[in-house]
């Protein structure tokens, strides 16, 4: 099963969503979307996307945000930082994309075919 967090108001995330529906078709593999926006992930979840992406998880951080910087997050450590993305799911970078037990933020949308091919 393909699973992407998805930003419908994002360009890059519906690009990314187009080739998981592309890929998902012609490979007859299970696609689940989740608008994290409206259903925000827990942190229990997020620990786990940390995991599959590997890499800091600042990585996982939108730092454009306006509550990144209300909330001074450019110091946190990786606790603060998850504990902002469940609190805040705004600041998750997007597209995530998971596919067996790894993970990519697919921006640029291309990203998506390399999690794919391994």
């Amino acid at each position: 099963m393909i699973k992407i967090y998805h930003n419908p108001r994002c360009s890059k995330s519906r690009e990314a969503l187009a080739l998981a529906e592309q890929y998902s078709n012609e490979h007859q593999l299970k696609l689940e979307v989740v608008d994290y926006q409206k259903t925000p992930l827990t942190l229990a979840q997020l620990k786990t996307l940390h995991k599959q992406l590997g890499g800091p998880v600042s990585a996982m951080v939108r730092d454009n945000e306006a509550e990144y910087a209300a909330l001074n997050l450019a110091q946190a450590d990786d606790a603060t930082l998850l504990q902002a993305l469940a609190a805040h799911p705004k600041l998750l970078q997007r597209p995530v994309v998971t596919y067996r037990d790894r993970a990519v933020i697919a921006r640029p949308p291309g990203v998506f075919n390399e999690l794919m091919d391994t």
